[in-house]
This record gives structure tokens, sequence and C-alpha cells, in this order.
């Protein structure tokens, strides 16, 4: 008896990676209040029609469907936001608290040629935030998945991002797109035909050369952007300046997903045949589509095997470490906000565990997260303290607090927690 092609077993000497990927990941997405969700590996197929495009690949080449005996249509999973935008809407989540931070974790199934870091069965852990069209939850999106990197070891990134725009918006740039390839049709590769005919800005996402070549000098979605779309990648942009995460503008990223909208973005590794190991974006219109109430989102997902392979080819050797946060930050108002998501990457990279609520407006909201923690300390930065450029440190069982100039009060944090 052999294994399925496509299929991997894990053994015991590799399952010391897994959890050293688990362990750091996890220690990030708590850090950021995210939540566990499981959802099913087998979804109606429709579900993935609808939610991920009927002409995208993943649906017309790579998934794994079937008619069961009652004569349902069903699917493996092939990634793993439909479900929990499903998942949203059926267990009624738009009641929460907004927004809704999930996290997920496990195999996802498509049909496609093994590859490095991807079989037919491969592993994605993926994060989401629903209920915000906050420009900082894209920005702290892809600060999560920088930390997770960062913390794993991996080095030599690049995030690459781009505005696919919206609804209202991406229609001119379609006929724009459309006309400036009309006379290059019969040029394109088949699958770029195909698409040309139902979905042609997907043909920006195509790895052939020569399709490529094509559409290099036609025009592109960011130059088309509505007003709304155009300040809110802006709004992104500023908070990934104000970070310091290194990125560039790529004004072909796409990705392969129907449901994108505005802020797309992946991360890029210079390790040989790796390629994007994470990808993600805003996907605004996903919630409603699939029948809930409007709920603008945005999230990402990371190919497991692809990250440990990478780490074997750099020799990182996995370690475990206990999780428990030192400092919890709050914030009011934009500009506290982003000075906030710097501070927390700088307290983090420090080695402190850091917890946040960076979504909420209210102090006594965040302050309360923080005493349900049993967090120590608090800092807090409020519109007066950005400008003048200090924080203030709260003990959170005494209550006494203390006013610190921000460039000192990494200093003064590591002589409070020893």
């Amino acid at each position: 008896m052999q294994i399925v092609k496509g299929m991997n077993d894990i053994l015991p000497p590799e399952q010391k990676f897994w959890e050293f990927f688990l362990t750091t990941a996890i220690a990030a997405l708590k850090m950021f209040s995210f939540l566990k969700i499981d959802t099913p590996i087998l979804e109606f197929e429709e579900l993935f029609k609808r939610g991920v495009g009927a002409s995208t690949d993943i649906v017309e080449k790579e998934m794994f469907s079937f008619v069961t005996k009652g004569r349902d249509k069903v699917a493996l999973r092939p990634e793993g936001t439909a479900g929990v935008a499903r998942a949203y809407i059926e267990n009624g989540m738009s009641s929460w608290p907004q927004p809704v931070k999930l996290f997920y974790y496990g195999p996802m199934f498509r049909y496609e040629k093994p590859q490095l870091g991807r079989r037919r069965q491969f592993h994605q852990l993926g994060a989401e935030i629903i209920g915000s069209s906050d420009p900082v939850s894209d920005a702290q999106i892809i600060a999560l998945s920088w930390q997770i990197l960062d913390n794993l070891g991996l080095q030599n990134l690049s995030i690459q991002i781009n505005s696919v725009g919206c609804l209202k918006c991406r229609g001119e740039y379609r006929n724009l797109f459309t006309d400036s390839l009309c006379a290059k049709v019969g040029n394109l590769c088949a699958d770029c035909k195909n698409r040309f005919k139902k979905n042609p800005w997907r043909i920006l996402d195509c790895k052939e050369v020569r399709c490529q070549r094509l559409t290099s000098s036609s025009p592109i979605q960011v130059d088309y952007l509505c007003s709304e779309c155009h300040d809110h990648f802006r709004s992104v942009l500023e908070f990934l300046d104000e970070s310091d995460l290194p990125y560039a503008l790529n004004p072909k990223l796409v990705r392969g997903l129907d449901y994108y909208t505005k802020t797309v973005f992946e991360f890029v590794t210079q390790e040989k045949n790796a390629g994007a190991i994470l990808g993600g974006g805003r996907y605004d219109d996903l919630i409603e589509f699939l029948g809930g109430r409007s709920a603008p989102a945005v999230g990402m997902s990371m190919g497991i095997e692809r990250i440990i392979e990478i780490m074997k080819q750099n020799k990182i050797k996995p370690r475990v470490e206990d999780f428990k946060i030192d400092v919890f930050l709050a914030q009011l108002g934009d500009l506290p906000k982003k000075k906030a998501l710097k501070l927390f990457l700088d307290l983090e990279k420090e080695g402190f565990k850091v917890a946040e609520a960076f979504s909420k407006n209210s102090l006594r909201s965040q302050l309360a997260i923080a005493e349900k923690l049993k967090i120590p300390y608090a800092l807090i930065l409020g519109q007066k303290e950005a400008l003048d450029g200090n924080v203030i440190l709260r003990n959170l069982s005494s209550g006494v607090q203390e006013f610190f100039p921000l460039c000192k009060i990494i200093e003064v944090i590591k002589k409070r927690i020893k």
C-alpha cells in the first residue's frame, strides 16, 4: 500500500517544526487578540463557487468536489476564508462586539501538480478581521503576518502590495483593460483566453511569461481608484510607513480569488522556488454576497509546508517559548493609533509580550480587556500624548499613572518588568 499522490505523512521528527510554527504563530495571534475557529473540511460546493469565484482556477480546475449518496454537491475546502465567512453568518457573529477577529489552521485540498511546500493536501494558517473598514485593520493584518514570519527567523522577505479597488471603480478599469488587450487576445495562453471572456483582470495573475509581456503596457487599477479606495490605500501605506514595515508597490498584483476588494498583498521570499509564502487582502463584499449583513473584512493566509521548508533550508532550529503578556497598549484617536502600532512592534522586537485592542476606541473597554487578562502594566496614548511625544504608564494593580517620553518608554519597561 502506498500513499495517495500529492498527500504526505508528517512523521515524528517533523513534528517539532510544526509545534514551533504553531506555538510562534498562536502567540502572535493572541497578542493581537485573535480567537480560534475551526470550520469543517467538507462544505457545500456552492459556497466556494459563490465565495471564491466560479471562474477562478481553484474552482474550475483544482477543487476536490463530488456528489454524496444523498445527492448533495460538496467539496473539500480549497481555502479557509469562505468557510469562516459562512460560519460568521450562520452563527450570528454580526451581533457580537465588532470587529470579530478569528484565526484558523488546518488542511486544505487542491487538485494541482505537487510542488515545493504545496501538495494536494496542504496546510494553511489564516487570520480574519470581520466588521472593520478601518485601514488600521489592513495594516494590522500585515504587521501580524510580518511578526509571525520574523519570529520564526525567516529573512529576505519583501511585502508586495496593491489596491484592486471596489465594485464602483473596477468597472471603468475593466473596460480600459479589455480594450488594451483586444488586439492581443490571440497571443494569450489558453487559460487567459478563457479569462478574457469571463474575468479579464485575472490575466494579470498569470505566471506565463508571454502573458506578462502582453500586459506590460496595459492600464493599472491603482490609476483609476475612486476617492474612497484611493484614501483607504493611502492610509494603509501611511500605517506601514509609520511602523517601518518594508513594502513595494506592485500595480499588477491582483491575487487569484474573486472576493478581494481594495488592499491586496503578498509576502515573497528570495529562497529558490518558494515564491509567495503568504497572501491576503480586504474582502468587503463577501459576507453580504453570501447572504449575511454587510460586514467589511480583511485577512491573510500562509502555507505552513512552504514556511517549514524554508526554515529547513536556512537551518532554523525549532524552539518553543512560554506565552506571558507583559504590557497592554491602549490608544485614543487616529494619530495615537498609528504611534501605538509602531510602539507595539518595537516592544515585541525587544522581547516583550504585548496585547492590544486597536479596533476599540473606548479607553474603558480597552483597559477592561487588560484587567481580564491580568496584565501588570498598560501604556496609554491619547491625542495630546501623541502630539507631545509622551506616553502614560499605568500600574493596573495600584492604578498609579506616570508620564514618560515615548522614546524612553522601552527602557522604562525593561526596568519595571524583569
